[in-house]
């Protein structure tokens, strides 16, 4: 069995400390919650945060979320297809949009629920995802400030997401200006400049953050305390919100080097055999998790004396060496993850799901 475990305290006190930075800089943050698949528990645990408002890419999870708190400010935070715009502007009181048409049909659709739909139009900034071409800007608001029942509260842009372009103060100067430029040509409030993900944070604690950047969407800092920058754990967070359990089924001394000829594998990896491993073996445990839940790249050993060898589609083999901890079957192995590693858990409904106080 394999248990994906939540730890309540440390998931408090990763939100206070980053609570504390932003209030103390005047930056308004939402919590982004795709990583939880809609998971209702966790979902709870991450409302009593204190937080009072979240951002999710699903429908349905936004739901699930004003099921739980409708006071709760939800935010949809890609593009909206077509099919999605009645429950966007039902279950969303924000969207982030680039399209001119999108918005048309939510305007149109907000008034037939009687709703004022809030928006923040998102800016390329260079990652080439999704956002508006910057020399179009200006075109673009002046369209989307004749439509009825949108209120345009913020422009915004993301980072790292497609091409690992990252944020700097000069791209994020460049942002604020656009905000600039918007009221002064339409004589209009934007409330919002939302240049900050988790990517960005190392900018505000490192003082680069430029003064216009008002506005962070946060979900990898929180539930793993990572500086993108960097690849490590910011100085006063924990990295390990979350682990993995997982139970040894198997556990056997067996050569280091596979017999017969060998072919791709149902994953299609071919395997070249290191000769100085001949007549060498070691202790090879396998665990009830594969790769229907979870890429083992993105998985991190809690003990240091074991490797991940690979997986297949509902086992994952490890080597334990010499087996020093005399390990056995039915004992567990913790494992801390990446952030995909941990949607994926989070994504699979054959792993159970345990909040821990």
């Amino acid at each position: 069995m394999a248990v994906l475990k939540l730890y309540h305290h440390k998931l408090q006190h990763n939100y206070n400390h980053l609570d504390k930075v932003f209030k103390e800089h005047d930056i308004d943050w939402g919590i982004v919650t795709k990583l939880l698949c809609g998971n209702e528990m966790f979902l709870k645990e991450v409302l009593a945060l204190g937080t009072k408002e979240i951002h999710d890419s699903r429908v349905t999870n936004l739901k699930a979320i004003k099921k739980v708190a409708p006071d709760v400010q939800t935010v949809y935070i890609k593009p909206a297809p077509k099919k999605s715009i009645p429950d966007i502007i039902k279950y969303a009181d924000v969207s982030f949009q680039t399209e001119l048409d999108i918005i048309r049909l939510l305007s149109e659709e907000a008034a037939r629920q009687n709703k004022l739909h809030k928006i923040i139009i998102m800016i390329e900034m260079g990652d080439l995802r999704e956002g508006v071409m910057g020399d179009e800007l200006v075109a673009f608001y002046a369209k989307v400030f004749e439509l009825p029942n949108i209120s345009v509260i913020g422009l915004g842009a993301n980072f790292n997401c497609l091409h690992g372009v990252m944020p700097t103060r000069d791209k994020l100067i460049q942002l604020s200006l656009y905000k600039q430029v918007i009221e002064a040509k339409f004589n209009r409030k934007i409330p919002w400049v939302s240049g900050g993900t988790s990517v960005t944070i190392p900018l505000l604690f490192n003082h680069q953050l430029p003064q216009g950047i008002n506005h962070f969407r946060i979900g990898e800092a929180l539930f793993f305390g990572l500086n993108l920058f960097t690849g490590e754990t910011f100085e006063g967070m924990y990295d390990d919100v979350f682990e993995l359990d997982t139970e040894i089924i198997e556990l056997t001394e067996k050569p280091m080097v596979p017999s017969g000829m060998l072919a791709e594998n149902p994953s299609g990896e071919s395997f070249e055999i290191d000769e100085s491993l001949y007549g060498k073996t070691s202790h090879r445990a396998i665990l009830d998790v594969g790769l229907l839940d979870i890429n083992p790249k993105f998985l991190i050993p809690k003990d240091e004396d074991i490797s991940v060898i690979g997986a297949s589609s509902d086992m994952l083999i490890v080597e334990l060496g010499e087996n020093k901890n005399n390990y056995k079957v039915g004992d567990t192995l913790r494992f801390g993850m990446r952030y995909m590693g941990a949607l994926s858990i989070l994504n699979s409904r054959y792993i159970a799901k345990e909040l821990v106080k």
